[in-house]
């Protein structure tokens, strides 16, 4: 039997796709096996959002053919589509595949041969494949769309990924009841590119998000449900609305902001202004109090002087959210951006990115602080460090508590009883007359 290892890089929509190419090499007969364990191939999945992501996915070639030499390399994902003759020239890999040849890769290496030259697919025109991938069991991420129909000038996922696209809602329901049973999951996270402009399918829309996610509120098979990032713009009130009075979805949103100067926003091309983003921001602390409220953000952008950043700065201090992503800005080939004026130099980029990240810390601690006290329904995971075991509330406050091996994967009523060093709640049991539904 031959042995294969993944790895991946990148956002949690490349570890859905990961697993389910991993799950063809399975059902080959190929077995699965850690990095570590001598393979006699290795599938690097890798992202370019930043100049980093590429930076580390040389570095783990290199280090794949110091654990097995004779082992074939095969590299695939977004920056396998962006620069497929860069990779190739990496000493090591055997094989790149890009965004329609990655979920065909068993079939080109059963043909494969050390002449084979790099692979680009065009990229218009490309399916949807729906793929999933759980969490330690726990949480269970799950792919509703693809692709991304906007055009900021700082992204490459467009280039990568192509079109936005989607499958229909009833496939959808029927592969996440098929996950949920496999994986004994009791979370499930919806994820895509751009996840609010789910329902395009054949380059017409057909659906809306707020349909899939009324389709899923009544999915009885899983427990608790949460909506990965959301553009503002596409984060409506009906979406919300449903979220504030359901038992299903958790009170947890990511949105993406980017910055909090206008004048910056036009030039990302971003599709709103500040004055939305706010609006999206009362608008859910207004329904769901409690909502946990995670942003991301570009600090270093070209154009962003020391009154853009600050106008940035101030803006999300004065907002009511958890935490930041923080991300200082990256030139990526051919992209807009990187012909603009006012390039901002790398050591003030890192500057204001340490700056934010030490805001988020402050908002981090300010929100955990407001639910000490408090009981909450933790579901935890099988990770285990220096003892500990690890969960979520929730509204996305990271508890920890003593390992028990039965409490992997089961939910349970804490109260939270102080705040580390870390910013993770240490919590207690609090038993209950009857099963936590």
């Amino acid at each position: 039997m031959k042995k294969v290892a993944f790895h991946t890089l990148g956002c949690k929509l490349n570890f859905t796709e990961t697993s389910t190419i991993a799950d063809g090499f399975k059902q080959e007969g190929y077995s699965l096996v850690h990095f570590t364990e001598s393979p006699d191939a290795f599938v690097i999945n890798t992202c370019s959002v930043t100049e980093n992501a590429d930076k580390k996915c040389r570095k783990i070639v290199k280090e794949a053919k110091r654990i097995s030499p004779d082992a074939k390399v095969f590299v695939i994902g977004c920056y396998a589509q962006l620069k497929p003759n860069e990779i190739a020239q990496i000493p090591g890999v055997s094989g790149v595949f890009g965004a329609n040849e990655k979920f065909e890769i068993l079939n080109k290496i059963r043909s494969f041969d050390q002449s084979l030259s790099p692979l680009r697919g065009e990229i218009k025109g490309l399916d949807f494949i729906p793929s999933y991938s759980s969490d330690q069991r726990t949480r269970l991420f799950f792919k509703v769309q693809d692709g991304c129909n906007y055009n900021c000038t700082f992204c490459t996922i467009p280039l990568a990924r192509g079109k936005s696209r989607s499958t229909n809602s009833d496939e959808l329901i029927e592969l996440a009841r098929k996950a949920v049973k496999e994986n004994e999951s009791k979370e499930l996270i919806l994820t895509g590119v751009n996840i609010g402009d789910f329902g395009v399918i054949n380059g017409r829309r057909e659906e809306r998000f707020v349909d899939l996610v009324k389709r899923f509120e009544d999915l009885e098979e899983i427990q608790r449900i949460r909506i990965s990032s959301i553009e503002p713009n596409l984060l409506t009130n009906d979406i919300i609305k449903l979220v504030s009075r359901s038992g299903r979805f958790l009170p947890h949103f990511h949105i993406p902001l980017q910055s909090g100067s206008d004048k910056i926003l036009s030039s990302m091309r971003r599709r709103y202004k500040r004055d939305l983003y706010r609006d999206r921001i009362e608008t859910i602390k207004s329904l769901i109090p409690d909502a946990g409220i995670g942003v991301d953000v570009i600090v270093g952008f070209p154009g962003e002087g020391t009154n853009e950043f600050m106008e940035t700065y101030e803006f999300i201090e004065s907002l009511p959210v958890s935490y930041l992503h923080v991300f200082p800005y990256s030139e990526r080939e051919n992209t807009p951006a990187t012909k603009m004026d006012g390039v901002v130099p790398e050591i003030e980029r890192a500057r204001r990115a340490d700056n934010l990240r030490s805001l988020s810390e402050q908002k981090k601690e300010s929100f955990a602080k407001k639910y000490l006290g408090s009981e909450f329904e933790v579901l935890f995971e099988n990770k285990v460090k220096n003892g500990q075991m690890f969960g979520f509330t929730q509204n996305y406050i990271r508890v920890k508590m003593d390992y028990d091996p039965e409490w992997v994967n089961d939910i349970k009523k804490i109260r939270l009883l102080g705040l580390e060093k870390d910013l993770v709640a240490k919590g207690a049991e609090i038993p209950l007359p009857s099963t936590i539904i």
